[in-house]
């Protein structure tokens, strides 16, 4: 399984790549929690999954420049896409945690 080597090698780029996207959806979250939904500055209510949305376009491209960093071509691909699915699972869950202050803004 030369598959898996490679993306042992990865690793450490992959689990940077949830820790920016861990950061970025903590100061979302607590910025919707702490202020509402006009600390984004749209008088729409649901600002917060824009800025997420803007956390996770930053996760994947932290995904692409780490892993391009590795200077290994044999499983790019792998490690990009755990990158950005653990980077879309973090996203996932903070958008759960960020639904009452939009939905209830909305109503």
């Amino acid at each position: 399984m030369q598959a898996g080597s490679d993306t042992r090698v990865g690793w450490p780029g992959i689990v940077l790549v949830w820790a920016l996207a861990v950061v970025g959806a903590v100061v979302v979250v607590a910025l919707a929690y702490s202020r509402g939904a006009e600390w984004t500055g749209e008088s729409a209510p649901l600002g917060a999954y824009a800025a997420l949305g803007m956390v996770f376009a930053a996760s994947v491209i932290a995904a692409m420049v780490v892993q391009l960093m590795v200077r290994r071509t044999e499983g790019l691909v792998t490690r990009v896409s755990w990158s950005v699915a653990g980077a879309a699972l973090v996203m996932l869950v903070a958008a759960a945690l960020v639904a009452p202050i939009a939905l209830g803004s909305s109503g």
